[in-house]
């Protein structure tokens, strides 16, 4: 599929996730098979935008194209200059963010407070494609289905959005008073779709792929966002892009490419964050891709009590190989319940 000048290689979107999607997460979900991947919402502060926190949120280094970057704000000027900002440096898509739930971004009637304000919403849409498109970088939008029940807004705000030249809407079937709770509705996406002639990527609860075929019956859909469910498990993309094409489900990956894989991405995180504060930060990550293997909550405590990014990533591949030695894929939750294994892999030294 296109958004503006650019064809992806296939419909699957990472989501923009706040302290997730950075660089190394980006990169890794498009080595297993996503086609498009947006930053983590970067602030229209122009004093933060020299902060250690936003240069690594704009950093694409090596990053294959299009570089997509999600800015956030509430002053139409400032999301403009934002947007130059990050043109000059790389950045070939501009998102709008005008769907994240989080209280500290809407008590600044930032994120998805902004569609409680049509007003200001076209505003900022307005301001942002007019600075983008002298250097012919589309814009894209990501929206919830409104601010409540009460106010589902998101046809009338889709509307406006394409006729001020948004190349791509992303609707989570979600209202900000939902955050993440209860199922994701997907009548709204389908009314989004079908209200515009741009493309529309619907986003919330795709956790499989039989899930993902669901969503894109349902709402008729140009493509898919994924998020939660890609965290610890980026390999979801190409399970999906695989039942998309040919119906069937593929094997899980093996316990030796999710060490390989697991490793490149820790390595990867200690580089853009230090080993200091990489460590820290890792912890999450780390717990995600365990969290359903047996012995993971062991490994899970043990590695929150380590300060030390090469002790660390040893007891990460320590466990994996105990794992491999054991399975050669990836064992399933249903068949993998969290309890230790015989021996505690993660604790003992390296194999010579």
């Amino acid at each position: 599929m296109d958004i503006g000048p650019y064809t992806l290689p296939n419909c699957l979107f990472v989501a923009p996730m706040a302290g997730v999607t950075d660089r190394p997460f980006r990169q890794l979900c498009r080595r297993f098979g996503a086609g498009h991947a947006v930053s983590e919402m970067v602030t229209s502060k122009k004093e933060l935008w020299h902060s250690l926190k936003t240069s690594r949120r704009a950093d694409h280094t090596g990053e294959p194209g299009p570089v997509a970057v999600q800015i956030a704000g509430v002053d139409p000027a400032e999301m403009a200059d934002a947007a130059r900002y990050n043109i000059d440096r790389g950045a070939q898509i501009i998102d709008i963010n005008m769907g994240c739930p989080a209280k500290k971004v809407c008590n600044k009637w930032a994120g998805s407070a902004l569609m409680q304000n049509e007003a200001l919403a076209l505003q900022i849409i307005e301001a942002v494609v007019a600075a983008c498109s002298p250097h012919k970088v589309p814009v894209t939008l990501k929206m919830r289905t409104g601010w409540s029940a009460s106010c589902r807004n998101a046809v009338r705000l889709a509307r406006l959005a394409e006729s001020a030249g948004v190349a791509l809407l992303a609707v989570h079937g979600r209202t900000r008073e939902q955050g993440y709770k209860g199922p994701a509705e997907y009548d709204t996406i389908a009314a989004v779709k079908n209200a515009v002639q741009i493309p529309v990527a619907a986003n919330g609860d795709i956790d499989s792929p039989q899930k993902a075929a669901q969503v894109l019956a349902a709402t008729g859909a140009d493509a898919l966002m994924i998020g939660r469910a890609a965290q610890g498990c980026p390999w979801l993309f190409r399970e999906i892009n695989h039942f998309l094409r040919t119906g069937k489900l593929l094997a899980p990956p093996t316990v030796a490419e999710v060490r390989e894989a697991l490793q490149t991405h820790l390595q990867d995180h200690y580089h853009l964050y230090g080993a200091a504060s990489g460590v820290r930060s890792a912890r999450k990550h780390i717990g995600w891709y365990v969290a359903h293997l047996p012995g993971g909550a062991e490994l899970r405590q043990h590695i929150n009590s380590l300060e030390d990014a090469d002790l660390q990533a040893q007891a990460v591949d320590r466990f994996f190989a105990h794992l491999q030695a054991q399975y050669e894929r990836l064992p399933q939750a249903a068949a993998a319940p969290d309890a230790a294994p015989a021996t505690t892999p993660f604790l003992m030294p390296l194999a010579a």
